[in-house]
């Protein structure tokens, strides 16, 4: 959190518990003190978005400012989840970077084509994730300038 107004929140989409640890010890390893809030695939993350099963309480469901998405998870894949995101008008201002292991052209071209801000490749190791988390707070919390959150 680098902004002098209140901290962006970042939510994660990731169906996999050890990439959520690596992503989180390597934003606290930054000290990045941006709240992140885990979803373990996109029905979940929808449920978040709409505050709706369990995420109806704004203090532990609060908007995002940023949404890091895989879009190999179960139930609702990280693509559907994106296109509801981009066609929802609450909702597609909210930035989203796709962070996976695919590489897939077609998965780039379809991310791109359904509106993400960003598609990342997942590093491999710890150090590399550490150097991409760090560029991703540069360019998303320091240089991007964000629009204000509804819940604002």
């Amino acid at each position: 959190m680098n902004r002098k107004t209140k901290p962006i929140i970042i939510v994660l989409a990731e169906d996999d518990e050890d990439d959520f640890i690596l992503i989180r010890d390597a934003l606290k390893e930054l000290r990045i003190l941006n709240e992140l809030h885990w979803v373990k695939d996109g029905e979940e993350l929808m449920d978040y978005l709409h505050r709706r099963n369990g995420y109806a309480d704004t203090t532990m469901s609060p908007r995002p400012g940023l949404i890091l998405l895989d879009l190999n998870m179960p139930r609702m894949d990280g693509r559907e989840a994106l296109a509801d995101i981009k066609s929802d008008p609450k909702l597609r201002r909210i930035p989203v970077v796709v962070l996976t292991t695919s590489k897939s052209e077609e998965d780039i071209f379809n991310s791109y084509d359904l509106g993400v801000n960003s598609f990342i490749r997942k590093p491999e190791g710890f150090y590399k994730f550490v150097d991409v988390m760090q560029t991703l707070n540069k360019y998303w919390f320091e240089i991007v300038e964000l629009p204000p959150s509804p819940d604002s």
